[in-house]
């Protein structure tokens, strides 16, 4: 029997994009999947675009802590054999996408694949795998994010049963999660699709300096303080040479 998905939507006051993610999510040609959508008391139209669709399985809209407890809201209401976030203004790439991730029924614990960076415009930026510093792992595991987030949160499909709560007040708590997952994980698929469209932005960016703390604590609790340091200096060194790189380009 083919599995079933609860897709989770997190959204506060999107009613610019909501309507996007939404249809990428009912198009989908696979049957089995439960939508989910968490609104944290949107004071714009995000609610009534929402309530709009009379195929979502479960719309809860109140106040709430921020993302990671929203998204903690819609974990336990989740009732599906995975899990996979689709945040407001995040797509899935194509109609064909779930389906495709589970042809072959292999009961994977957890499927991974890359995503497409997008602008405002929808514009394709290219992979993030080819665009950002992190390379995705032909067999990924949790020691893989040692230097970051190498996967994206959006390309993780996970078995319900092995997920955890997301910690609340680190703008990074989405690292923590997955790196969990993968401890727990036996067995790890590279599905070697695109799955998502990723809209760039959001919190992490907004407030920069406090994610990369946020990180340097995740990634020290999971490897350890020296190991850390060292994989920083990395992290680092390796910016800055993109950053030279990227301007260099730019004088041309």
């Amino acid at each position: 029997m083919q599995p079933t998905i609860s897709i989770i939507t997190v959204v506060y006051n999107g009613e610019n994009l909501i309507q996007g993610t939404i249809e990428s999510i009912l198009n989908q040609t696979y049957d089995k999947i439960e939508y989910i959508i968490i609104d944290g008391a949107s004071s714009d139209e995000t609610l009534k675009i929402i309530q709009s669709y009379d195929k979502i399985d479960i719309v809860i809209s109140e106040p709430d802590q921020g993302l990671y407890d929203a998204m903690n809201k819609g974990l336990k209401k989740a009732s599906g054999d995975y899990v996979l976030f689709m945040n407001c203004g995040d797509h899935l790439f194509d109609k064909y996408t779930i389906e495709n991730v589970f042809k072959n029924n292999d009961d994977m614990d957890i499927y991974y694949g890359d995503v497409m960076m997008v602008n405002d415009a929808r514009t394709h930026l290219g992979l993030r795998s080819e665009i950002t510093p992190h390379q995705l792992p032909e067999q990924l595991n949790w020691k893989s994010l040692q230097r970051g987030m190498v996967v994206s949160h959006q390309a993780f499909i996970v078995k319900k049963e092995i997920t955890t709560s997301y910690i609340l007040n680190n703008l990074c708590a989405d690292i923590d999660w997955v790196i969990i997952a993968l401890q727990k994980a036996k067995k790890i698929k590279h599905t070697h699709l695109v799955i998502a469209s990723f809209l760039i932005g959001g919190t992490s960016r907004k407030y920069h300096q406090q994610s990369l703390k946020d990180r340097f604590s995740i990634l020290k609790k999971h490897y350890g303080f020296i190991p850390n340091i060292m994989n920083h200096i990395i992290i680092v060194t390796r910016a800055f040479f993109r950053k030279i790189v990227r301007k260099n380009k730019m004088n041309y």
